[in-house]
């Protein structure tokens, strides 16, 4: 049998650090444009006691969502050993394009995939490029999309990536603007030879829902008493997201798991989208008691968000290229290992893929 296995990751992080304590200069307001009269510092503490982050990591000026995501396909491309110009299709996860250092307005014209083609050299016009837009769960989005190209016969080798620059569209009033950061992360593909207990993709699970859901992640106007209306920025209803989250999340899991046809013991890791310390460990534990297993196996869920923050499309391609480069403490991943990927993000969309490794 055929599968599409993983050969090759890669990850780009960028080197701007910025600390909790650089948020304390900050004027946080409310949804209403109404100051929020608590001290920063007891803000950003109760900050990091719910989210866990601690630190996030910001592109350079000189870099932007498709630079970086050549930096990390760079990688991803050595570390399969393959030929780039054999790849059929590259395809780019993001949500904002390309944004210069100190704009405000997107670039999606070429895409992103195209400009990180032209960046590797490709020459080969039957190498399709092209984005794709889901939100957060857009690199394991494309992902699917690639082993279902596989499947089809439209394609043997994919390059997946996710990247982007969310310090360029956060309103630095809003709280929220503390969550998230920058980075990349991509991946090789390759419709190889497998076993049935060889590795590759065993199943994936998707879902929209865009009904009530549809503006909890959106763009809006900064909170800012005065602030010009025609400049947005990304804004949350963390409330609706974390409810969302934690009952549908662990749902989409299970369909994954199910259709594999693997039990609950089968797993050894679970890459989840870093976008809160405290709903991810929720959604896990949530999707365990569907299984009636009110014990979850230790070191089951590696995290980065705590150092790297919510950095969308490239969390969880860089979390699986820090744990299988052994650069997580306590995480590992061995062959014939089993895997579950699972993100969810504004659409509002979730999605899962179960791997063996």
């Amino acid at each position: 049998m055929k599968r599409s296995i993983i050969t090759g990751t890669g990850k780009f992080i960028p080197q701007q650090v910025r600390k909790n304590d650089e948020f304390f200069s900050h004027r946080f307001f409310s949804e209403k444009q109404q100051q929020i009269d608590i001290p920063t510092t007891v803000i950003a503490e109760k900050f990091r006691q719910i989210t866990g982050i601690e630190e996030r990591r910001y592109a350079d000026p000189d870099m932007t969502a498709s630079t970086m995501g050549f930096e990390a396909a760079k990688i991803a491309i050595a570390d399969s050993g393959i030929d780039p110009e054999t790849l059929d299709y590259i395809i780019v996860a993001h949500n904002y394009g390309d944004i210069k250092c100190g704009e405000m307005q997107s670039d999606t014209v070429p895409s992103l995939a195209s400009r990180i083609k032209h960046q590797l050299g490709i020459r080969n016009p039957s190498c399709i490029a092209y984005d794709i837009l889901f939100g957060c769960p857009g690199w394991l989005q494309g992902v699917i999309q690639a082993d279902l190209f596989s499947k089809a016969g439209a394609s043997y080798r994919s390059l997946v990536i996710g990247t982007e620059t969310l310090s360029r569209v956060v309103d630095h009033h809003d709280r929220d603007s503390m969550i998230f950061a920058d980075g990349s992360g991509a991946c090789v593909m390759e419709w190889k030879d497998s076993t049935e207990l060889g590795p590759g993709i065993l199943a994936t699970a998707v879902r929209s829902d865009t009904l009530r859901e549809l503006d909890f992640i959106d763009f809006g106007p900064s909170y800012i008493p005065g602030s010009d209306s025609r400049h947005r920025y990304i804004k949350m209803k963390g409330r609706k997201v974390y409810e969302y989250a934690i009952s549908q999340v662990p749902a989409a899991m299970k369909t994954c798991l199910d259709k594999s046809g693997l039990a609950i013991g089968d797993l050894k890791k679970i890459f989840i989208h870093q976008a809160n310390e405290k709903m991810d460990e929720v959604i896990i534990k949530n999707f365990y008691a569907l299984y009636s297993q009110p014990i979850i196996p230790e070191n089951i869920m590696p995290m980065s968000i705590q150092w790297l923050g919510n950095s969308s499309v490239a969390t969880i391609p860089t979390l699986f290229d820090l744990v299988r480069r052994n650069e997580i403490e306590h995480h590992h991943i061995n062959e014939g290992d089993v895997l579950l990927f699972a993100s969810v993000g504004a659409g509002m969309n979730i999605n899962a893929v179960c791997y063996r490794y």
